[in-house]
């Protein structure tokens, strides 16, 4: 439910509400707009009756049912696009953010080498897994705590910001000793205790969409995040598996203005992920800005060939700086900032 208050409410009228709302069993989430205030009652869907007699109360405007399952995440609940701020990088409306780096944190060579490449080329924020979940239990699965210190290490000397992701509820803390962002990978979309406790921790968090989870179930597992007070969310469309083998995932580009849609929080793609091709990333990712996506997040590796993961879909250093170029030329008529 959506409580709506008047324009001109007083902090004491809002107060009053929200102590109703946490009374019923609700929690409160508030949104302070220049003209009025809107306070979404998030909660178990049963006592909606009780929240439709806050319609009574002094500086009450309306009481709305949102229809969504998700709540805090819809459009109804936050008409206007949601811009995060990470420490100076806009992702959001308006901007075409360009996460960019390797799929493993490999050695520190390596990731600055790629960290100054990226840099070079106008990517704001490094990507580099130091935690990687691997279908098989023999293949390399990061450098955990060293690789964090690596990429700390590169924003250090670049002054990039760091994402990075976490698969673990135990992991979080010193994830995010080290990284701006946290990344809640494919596999871990549907990992609830995870997305609690990425909520309760208040840290930015890219959440990317299961090979298999549909729209909804994607803006849900936000809903997870956002439900424990952690609003720092950013929708990723990374490729869906369907029974086409030509390329790794098949690109659901429709998600990009349906999620858009939907939702108020941005929304980036993953062209590397969805196409697992070197060579099919840029068209990708140019598509992803013409469809409405506020960004990309691509893998960029020196030496693809002896990457130490994913090295069939990494962009050589050269072949993602000529693809950056390009994209300034579309965001500029798209009337977006790079």
């Amino acid at each position: 439910m959506i409580i709506v208050m008047k324009p001109g409410a007083s902090r004491e009228h809002i107060d009053r509400v929200m102590e109703k709302i946490q009374g019923f069993g609700y929690k409160p989430h508030p949104i302070f707009g220049t003209d009025k205030t809107v306070i979404g009652a998030i909660g178990d869907e049963r006592g909606k009756a009780r929240l439709e007699s806050l319609l009574t109360c002094d500086g009450v405007e309306n009481v709305v049912r949102i229809l969504k399952p998700f709540k805090l995440a819809s459009r109804e609940f936050h008409p206007a696009p949601t811009v995060l701020n990470l420490g100076g990088v806009r992702i959001g409306e308006g901007s075409f953010t360009v996460m960019a780096g390797p799929c493993s944190v490999e050695s520190e060579e390596q990731l600055l080498a790629i960290a100054h490449e990226v840099k070079k080329a106008g990517a704001t924020i490094l990507r580099g897994g130091a935690f990687k979940p691997r279908t098989s239990p023999y293949a390399f699965r990061g450098m955990e705590e060293d690789g964090l210190k690596l990429l700390a290490l590169a924003r250090q000397e670049t002054g990039l910001k760091i994402v990075t992701e976490v698969m673990n509820p135990r992991d979080i803390d010193i994830c995010m000793k080290y990284a701006d962002m946290l990344q809640i990978g494919a596999r871990n979309v549907q990992n609830f205790s995870l997305l609690t406790e990425v909520g309760r921790a208040k840290a930015p968090v890219l959440l990317k969409r299961g090979m298999a989870t549909t729209i909804e179930e994607l803006i849900m597992s936000a809903e997870y995040i956002m439900a424990e007070g952690n609003m720092e969310v950013v929708l990723c469309e990374r490729g869906i598996r369907t029974f086409e083998t030509a390329t790794r995932n098949t690109f659901d580009i429709s998600a990009v203005p349906v999620l858009k849609k939907l939702s108020h929080l941005p929304v980036i793609t993953d062209p590397s992920h969805a196409t697992g091709i070197w060579d099919l990333v840029a068209p990708m990712a140019k598509a992803s800005l013409v469809a409405g996506a506020d960004g990309i997040i691509v893998e960029v590796h020196n030496k693809p060939e002896e990457a130490f993961s994913d090295g069939p879909q990494s962009l050589k250093p050269a072949t993602f700086a000529a693809l950056m170029q390009e994209l300034r030329k579309l965001a500029e008529i798209e009337n977006k900032s790079m």
